[in-house]
């Protein structure tokens, strides 16, 4: 049987305000004042952005105790950017404790298999219905 994860988001009828369900948790989502909303949340991009932090940093907690690698504090800080080529996302990745080059090297690798970040590359396919 599949593993089924179901958010539900309701925009209201107020510019963007925008409030979302997922298991037990509200969050509630809004674009800036400047473009059109009353910023009274993170926006879609932004939520996706801490979606793809969190993942990362999950993910290479996950690798590092496998092998009894202590971190501690994981950063993740996770940019969208533009130039001529166009959108392109960064990731800068910092531990609290010191890693050795080879733990570097692995745990960059180990990055780029979190759920989120394969599913942004375009790995998941979106099956859209409008009911």
């Amino acid at each position: 049987m599949s593993d089924v994860k179901k958010s539900q988001v309701v925009l209201k009828n107020k510019n963007y305000l925008t409030e979302v369900k997922t298991r037990n948790h509200f969050l509630t989502m809004d674009q800036s004042v400047a473009s059109g909303g009353d910023d009274s949340g993170a926006t879609p991009v932004e939520f996706l952005l801490t979606a793809i932090g969190g993942c990362v940093a999950m993910t290479l907690r996950t690798y590092a105790e496998r092998r009894g690698w202590e971190l501690g504090e994981i950063s993740v800080n996770v940019g969208q950017h533009q130039d001529e080529n166009g959108n392109y996302l960064t990731e800068e990745i910092s531990f609290e404790k010191e890693i050795t080059e080879e733990q570097r090297k692995k745990l960059l690798v180990f990055a780029g298999k979190c759920p989120v970040a394969k599913m942004v590359k375009g790995e998941t396919k979106i099956v859209s219905s409008i009911q």
